[in-house]
């Protein structure tokens, strides 16, 4: 776990730099299994591309909890996000070879609140696409 940020060392403004998560077709079938999500498009390409789909999507839940996972480790305590909402902008296709596809997410304290808490938000992409949109967390710093 990283160090703890605290709330005196931040300012409003200040970036956070960006993370690569790769992301490849086994991640996607782990997932299905820790959700219950076993929608066909998530791991059968000849599907997906049959209802129109360029190739397997990830799911956007797990789109999400990348975005959750770069603020935590920001933060350096998962119990520190407060709040956390994203709407889903664009899908993260992801091939059948070794590279996967990869989620880059960065983001910026927006604004620095009462009883030490900030606004995060953040910028996810995939290859040319923003995936995530009005990404923003709460953090509960010390």
């Amino acid at each position: 776990m990283a160090a703890t940020i605290m709330y005196d060392e931040v300012e409003a403004g200040q970036q956070i730099p960006a993370v690569d998560y790769r992301v490849h077709r086994l991640d996607l079938v782990k997932y299905a299994g820790a959700s219950g999500d076993f929608n066909t498009i998530h791991w059968n390409e000849r599907y997906a591309k049959a209802v129109g789909l360029p190739d397997v999507i990830a799911h956007g839940m797990y789109t999400m909890a990348q975005g959750g996972r770069f603020v935590t480790a920001w933060a350096g305590d998962p119990a520190a996000v407060v709040d956390y909402g994203v709407r889903f902008s664009s899908m993260v296709v992801v091939p059948d070879d070794d590279e996967g596809a990869t989620i880059t997410i960065s983001g910026v304290v927006e604004e620095k609140l009462e009883d030490k808490r900030v606004v995060v938000v953040l910028t996810a992409r995939s290859g040319d696409s923003r995936v995530l949109s009005k990404a923003r967390a709460v953090v509960q710093l010390s």
